[in-house]
Order: structure tokens, then C-alpha cells, then sequence
């Protein structure tokens, strides 16, 4: 088909995510992708500045994540998992329990399903029905999920009366990582002991009620990409430690590197008693994510009433057991350093511009939050007449990169981000 046809057949049949079907808003047909470049149809080049929605860390179409994956369909591409096993889940829950700690795995089909399996753990372990998390968080858009994410800036206020009504502290200052401003860049601050007494305070009064904590680990991502101190994270580690509650981390944005450690856990050196991990676990090649526990957080549970029909999938386990393979042979660490660096160095300038409420930078994630909320379309239109793929939500224009791009590739995406920025009203 040409580009022509395919937006004409996608309007008229996809419904595309978070969008409305009639009108439904422009879709740009995609041809091919390798490494950091997407192919349009038209024939244009652009950079996915977005990681295919921070999945494709390694990049598209890479060889080794390829052959695996035709390796393992010649082998099988399916097989149930209820009283069956298969090497490649067997390779890749070792996998996960060794990078983790935790050496219970679930391995569920996406990000939501995933956390809707920790909140059945936490909640058949404990007994208890009720959960603690902070605002700005986003978990995912299941019903079970929807109802920990933020229940008034979150994307999930039309369902409010039908959701559990759960416990939420207030956002944590967004005060880490690296801002700057139109006079260079600050220091990040250090944790404010007003709100280390409010999580005290909040978890001491609800503890006999709550089933687990759950946070996203040092960065809130869809909430808002916001970057809170470590400090906080510890501070609740204990806190579930104190009063029996067990701790969810949600590293399904913030695993495998994206911030400069394997987790967001690790910048607060705490192991929680249950992790979701996904997105970036197959590298962006098929849906898997996983939810990992503590053995006695499994004793505990007993028998899980969940099973999904593409559980272990053969083919997704055999590709995310390359693409961590991958990992550990490249040196994400310093690709992450430098890709910091070189969005620190690029986006200074955005700070300076008149609409600008805030840029900051955290590992390979870069932000620039507007004072109102952007117009899309006239973001990506100006990002992709600089041959950049970016996705804006809300008042965020954001980048997060695959860890392969050049500097060059970099500098492309920091002059696009902060072309949008200079666009923006004051």
C-alpha cells in the first residue's frame, strides 16, 4: 500500500491509544526501522527519540535479537504454560531473579497485567485489601492498576466511582536529577524532612489497612516524569519494614538502565519484596513483562489465581533472554552517562525559552515541561521537520533515547526538543 492508503484505511479502522476513534487524530505510516531511524512510507528518515515508547534500548532490527527470535520459531512459537515449561522462560526467570534478587518470577504479557499481578500478591499475602502510593504515579490502565495511579492528574478520572479507593501521599518534591535554568545548571536539593515526616505520618495511620506500598522507584514517568531523591524511596523501604507492609517497585519504565542503574531501586540501595518489570525487557521486539516477589512473599501467597493465555511465551522469553544477554555485554552504564551528558549540554538552551516551566535531565531522560499544556500536532511537526520522532503528552515534551545513539543523533533530537520549546507561547 502507499502512505496514501494506509492513512486512509487507519483512519477509517484503527482506534490508536489514548485518542478518540471519530475524529480519529493523524497516524504516520512507518515502512521500516533500524537502529535509532524509523522509515516513514513517504520515504522520510526520523530518529525515535522515544525508544518505541522507551522499549527499544537496543535499538530496531538489531541481528542478535533477530536471530533469536527465528531460532526459537523454528523450535516453537507457543506452548501453554499451565503444567508445561520451556528453556527459554526456565533461561530468562534465572535470568531475572539473579539481576533482582527476588527469585520468584510471573511472567505476565504487559506492564499492567504485571502490576495487577503484584496487587493480587500483596493482597493474598497480607490479607489486607488496601494500598499506600504517591501522586503523579501512572501504573498502567487496567482496572486494578488504574486505581493506584493518580486519581486527579492522572488519565483515569472518568472511572473514579468504580475504582478501590486507596491511600495517597502527596508528590514527592521533584527536586533530582539535573535542572536547568536560564542561569545554568543547580544541584539537585536535598531531601526535605517535611515530607519524609508526611510519609511517616500517612503510613503509621493507614498501616493496619494496607497490603503493600507501590511506587514507581526514583522516577514517576507517565505522571509526569518527575525525579524524586532516593531518600524518599529508603524512607519508605523502612516504613514497610516498620509496620508490616510489604513494597511494590514498578521498574517497568525505569529498568534495565534507563536511569544509570540496572534499576531505580538501586539509586536507593533497597530490594522491595515485589518488582514489575517490562517494557524495555525484550527490546522492544514482543510484549513481556514480569512480576518478581520474595520467596516468602510466594509462601505466603499460595496458590495465584492468574494465568494468561500467552504466559511464557516461547518466542518473547527467547528474545528478552537475548536482549538482556545483550545488555550485559554493552556498556549501558556509559552509554547513559554520555547520552546524560550530551541532553544536559543540548537542552540548556530550551531553558531560556519564554514557555519553558522547567528542563531536567535523569540518565538517558530528558524533559522539557511547558508552562500550559503543548499542542501535539504542532510539536511533532516541528520535531519531524527536524528529522526527530517524539511523542508530547500534556505540558511534557520528552525524549527517552535508545542507548546506542550517536552524539550526533543526539544533537539532532536536543535541537529538535528545543526548536518546539522556543515555539511554545509565553
Amino acid at each position: 500500500m502507499n502512505a496514501g492508503t494506509l492513512r486512509d484505511l487507519d483512519r477509517a479502522h484503527l482506534w490508536h491509544p489514548y485518542a478518540g476513534a471519530t475524529p480519529p487524530e493523524p497516524a504516520h505510516p512507518v515502512a521500516g526501522a533500524d537502529g535509532v531511524r524509523l522509515t516513514l512510507a513517504d520515504g522520510r528518515e526520523l530518529i525515535d527519540g522515544m525508544s518505541s515508547w522507551w522499549a527499544a534500548i537496543h535499538g530496531h532490527n538489531h541481528p542478535r535479537l533477530n536471530a533469536a527470535a527465528r531460532e526459537q520459531l523454528d523450535v516453537m512459537a507457543h506452548v501453554m504454560f499451565g503444567g508445561l515449561t520451556h528453556e527459554p522462560a526456565v533461561r530468562l526467570a534465572v535470568r531475572l531473579a539473579e539481576l533482582s534478587g527476588l527469585p520468584k518470577v510471573f511472567l505476565a504479557d504487559s506492564g499492567s497485567v504485571a502490576v495487577e499481578v503484584a496487587i493480587k500478591m500483596a493482597v493474598q499475602a497480607t490479607g489486607r485489601g488496601r494500598l499506600l502510593t504517591i501522586r503523579n504515579g501512572y501504573h498502567g490502565d487496567t482496572f486494578g492498576v488504574m486505581a493506584v495511579c493518580d486519581p486527579v492528574n492522572g488519565m483515569h478520572h472518568l472511572f473514579t466511582d468504580l475504582l478501590p479507593r486507596h491511600v495517597f501521599a502527596d508528590a514527592p518534591p521533584c527536586d533530582h536529577g539535573r535542572h536547568l535554568g536560564p542561569a545554568g545548571e543547580r544541584d539537585a536539593a536535598p531531601p526535605d524532612p517535611a515530607y519524609l515526616a508526611h510519609l511517616d505520618e500517612l503510613v503509621a495511620r493507614h498501616a493496619p489497612e494496607l497490603a503493600a506500598i507501590i511506587v514507581e522507584p526514583v522516577v514517576q514517568g507517565a505522571g509526569g516524569m518527575r525525579f524524586y531523591h532516593p531518600a524518599y524511596l529508603r524512607r519508605l523501604r523502612e516504613l514497610a519494614d516498620e509496620h508490616g507492609v510489604l513494597l511494590i517497585a514498578d521498574e517497568i519504565a525505569t529498568g534495565f538502565g534507563r536511569t544509570g542503574e540496572m534499576f531505580g531501586c538501586d539509586h536507593a540501595g533497597v530490594r522491595p519484596d515485589i518488582m514489575c518489570v517490562g517494557k524495555a525487557l525484550t527490546g522492544g521486539y514482543l510484549t513481556m513483562a514480569a512480576t518478581l516477589c520474595a520467596e516468602e512473599v510466594a509462601e505466603r501467597v499460595g496458590v495465584l489465581m492468574h494465568g494468561p493465555t500467552y504466559m511464557g511465551n516461547p518466542l518473547a522469553a527467547a528474545v528478552a533472554g537475548a536482549s538482556l544477554d545483550l545488555l550485559a555485554e554493552r556498556p549501558w552504564r556509559q552509554e547513559v552517562g554520555r547520552i546524560e551528558d550530551g541532553l544536559a549540554a543540548g537542552l540548556a538552551g530550551a531553558a531560556r525559552a519564554p514557555g519553558v516551566a522547567d528542563v531536567r535531565v535523569f540518565g538517558a531522560i530528558g524533559v522539557v515541561e511547558a508552562a500550559a499544556p503543548v499542542d501535539v500536532a504542532k510539536v511533532q511537526e516541528i520535531v519531524m521537520g527536524h528529522g526527530v520522532w517524539l511523542r508530547p503528552f500534556g505540558r511534557l515534551i520528552y525524549t527517552m533515547p535508545p542507548y546506542g545513539i550517536t552524539p550526533a543523533e543526539l544533537a539532532a533530537v536536543t535541537d529538535a526538543m528545543s526548536a518546539a520549546a522556543a515555539a511554545l507561547p509565553a
